[in-house]
């Protein structure tokens, strides 16, 4: 078993999906590895990456399908890291946004363990800007929320509800089975016509997504058989989507007229 100073933890995000969205500094921490615990939500070709010698452990977690649970995961990081040398925590999108890489970070720490951080591109901004939505926009919103659509009990989040009455550009992660749910807080703020846009397997090859308003995008995933993984945004920067018919002008999104 190696020594507390022979042994290392990095937290690395492995981005939305698109292999090449994982940062240079990510991929080194791959490259350099010993062991490698990945999650549901990474890129397989990732692992490619690694040396041929690495030890690579499946730690996924999916709705009602938990492969090891968070206690399990933070024990057998401590483990192989000192059996091992340098374990790579590899998460989709970033550790620290709904990934629980603080709570690893923290229980790896309480052993001597050095941990480092490697931020990945979270799929709460980038999802959207691939689809050529901005998140803000000059004029039309001020800020946005990013609230993940189930609690830890299973239930759908209080925030968002507070989230509802604002302005702002609401995303949603893990929000697709309450999707129901979600549209009817923000019609019962007289917001049905709220333009959403819902995206599965945001940046892959396979991504599809599907436009519609608080009133009608419960149909419209439905229409197009979408799943998870999948995010959520709501707000009137959806319209600014190149397959709708808007433009921004004088800081208002307007209609185009047709020709």
């Amino acid at each position: 078993m190696r020594s507390i100073k022979g042994s290392k933890i990095t937290l690395v995000g492995a981005g939305p999906g698109d292999i090449d969205l994982i940062t240079v500094k990510g991929l080194k921490a791959i490259q350099s590895a010993d062991v490698i615990l990945y999650d549901a939500l990474v890129n397989p070709e990732l692992l490619k990456e690694a040396p041929i010698t690495a030890k690579k452990i499946y730690v996924g977690k999916r709705a009602n399908n938990h492969r090891y649970t968070q206690d399990e995961i933070n024990l057998m990081l401590v483990q192989e890291a000192f059996q091992h040398g340098h374990v790579v925590r590899l998460k989709g999108g970033d550790s620290f946004v709904f990934g629980r890489g603080h709570e690893e970070l923290q229980f790896a720490k309480a052993f001597g363990i050095e941990v480092n951080v490697i931020p990945g591109i979270s799929s709460s901004i980038a999802v959207a800007e691939l689809q050529e939505v901005p998140l803000t926009r000059r004029g039309v919103n001020e800020s946005f929320w990013v609230i993940t659509g189930t609690t830890s009990s299973g239930k759908i989040s209080k925030d968002i509800a507070v989230a509802a009455k604002s302005s702002a550009t609401v995303v949603v992660l893990m929000g697709l089975g309450k999707l129901e749910q979600i549209t009817k807080l923000f019609a019962q703020e007289g917001k049905s016509k709220t333009p959403v846009m819902v995206v599965q397997n945001g940046s892959r090859p396979n991504e599809q997504f599907a436009l519609g308003t608080i009133d009608t995008i419960v149909d419209e995933v439905k229409a197009k058989g979408l799943s998870t993984p999948a995010i959520i945004v709501i707000g009137e920067v959806v319209n600014l989507h190149p397959a709708l018919n808007y433009q921004v002008i004088e800081n208002k999104i307007v209609k185009q007229q047709k020709r």
